[in-house]
C-alpha cells in the first residue's frame, strides 16, 4: 500500500475540521478520526499557530518528531503530561513512565518489538473503507494506538495515535457496483 502524505489529509478533511477546536486528549487516545486529526496539520506546519494555542515549540531532541510543551497539562491514558510530539500522521504524549510495557499491557496492545532498551506495541482500532467525496477514490481509513520508548527520551513513554488514509492494494479494491461498466482488458 502506498501511504498518502499527511498534508493530503487537509484536502480530504471537511472545511469544518480545520476551524473547530482541537481535542488533543481525544486525538492522542485515538478517539477521533482522520478528518479530526487534519486540524493539527496547520499547527504542525506553522510553529506560530502552535504558539497561538499556548504550545511552546521545544528543541528537536529527536529528528523525527516536532515537540511541544503545553500551556496546561492534559490527561491521557490516566496520566498527566504537558509534553507532546508529532511525527507525520502521529501525535503522542510523552509520559513520565520509565517502562512502556506497563501502559501497553493496560491498553491491551500487541507487542511488536521488545528488547532491553527498545519497546513498541500497538493495536489497530479502526480500519474501514471510505470514499473520497471529491474524487470518488476508494481509501482505507486506519487509526492505530501505540506505546513505545525511544533512546532520545530516556525514562519516558510515548503513547498516542496514528491516523492515516491508505490507497488499497489492487487486490483489496472494493468490487464495482452492480450494473457498472468496466473497460475491457488491453490486449
Amino acid at each position: 500500500m502506498k501511504r498518502l502524505l499527511p498534508c493530503l489529509l487537509l484536502v480530504l478533511a471537511p472545511p469544518a475540521a480545520a476551524s473547530s477546536p482541537v481535542d488533543l486528549p481525544a486525538l492522542i487516545e485515538c478517539r477521533q478520526s482522520v478528518s479530526d486529526f487534519a486540524a493539527l496539520a496547520p499547527i504542525a506546519n506553522d510553529p506560530l499557530k502552535a504558539v497561538a494555542l499556548g504550545w511552546r515549540p521545544l528543541p528537536q531532541g529527536n529528528l523525527f518528531m516536532a515537540e511541544y510543551r503545553l500551556l496546561e497539562p492534559i490527561t491521557v491514558f490516566g496520566h498527566r503530561s504537558d509534553h507532546i510530539a508529532m511525527a507525520g500522521a502521529t501525535v503522542v504524549a510523552i509520559l513520565d513512565l520509565p517502562d512502556p510495557r506497563v501502559l501497553a499491557t493496560q491498553l491491551e496492545l500487541e507487542t511488536g518489538y521488545d528488547a532491553e532498551d527498545k519497546f513498541m506495541a500497538g493495536r489497530e482500532l479502526v480500519s474501514r473503507d471510505v470514499i473520497d467525496a471529491k474524487t470518488g477514490e476508494a481509501l482505507i481509513e486506519s487509526v492505530i494506538l501505540s506505546v513505545s520508548n525511544v533512546k532520545s527520551h530516556p525514562g519516558k513513554t510515548l503513547a498516542g495515535c496514528t491516523y492515516s488514509l491508505d490507497i488499497p492494494a489492487d487486490d483489496e479494491l472494493p468490487p464495482a457496483p452492480a450494473g457498472s461498466v468496466t473497460a475491457p482488458p488491453q490486449a
